[in-house]
């Protein structure tokens, strides 16, 4: 368990992440599930496409992992698409759209600064590419005597 405590302004992003996640990880199976179901597409199709890719954080999220919660962002991306897609073509639907695009909004937003907040207070970093190429560059070169 980490030891560093969290700031006020980062405890708040991270409940602003856990909103937008757990909103996601709702809405969607009883939206698409239940409410409407999608004709034309398999029960397994439409788990692997809208609710997988919400699982894969799942346990990182859990553990609070400040990494986790910035490559979720590349997930939440689905549901930006899936929503706006939507936003324009599916008009009949507009109370669930909105909301996935909530979701998904805090969840980008969430995730974003509390990876950023909460990487800083841990001191973790992530490497520039100059110093990567620069460490690279001097491992190649021939030593001088």
């Amino acid at each position: 368990m980490n030891q560093t405590p969290k700031q006020p302004k980062t405890k708040q992003f991270h409940q602003l992440a856990l909103f937008g996640y757990f909103g996601l990880l709702l809405l969607m199976p009883i939206w698409l599930f239940l409410v409407s179901p999608r004709e034309g597409h398999s029960v397994g199709f439409m788990f692997v496409v809208y609710i997988l890719p919400l699982l894969l954080p799942l346990r990182g999220i859990l553990q609070d992992k400040p990494y986790t919660f910035a490559w979720a962002n590349f997930v939440v991306l689905i549901y930006f698409i899936h929503g706006f897609t939507l936003l324009w073509i599916a008009t009949d639907e507009l109370l669930w759209v909105i909301l996935e695009l909530i979701f998904a909004s805090a969840m980008f937003v969430g995730c974003t600064y509390y990876a950023k907040l909460r990487g800083q207070e841990l001191g973790l970093k992530i490497r520039k590419l100059k110093d990567d190429l620069a460490d690279e560059k001097a491992a190649h070169e021939p030593q001088e005597k």
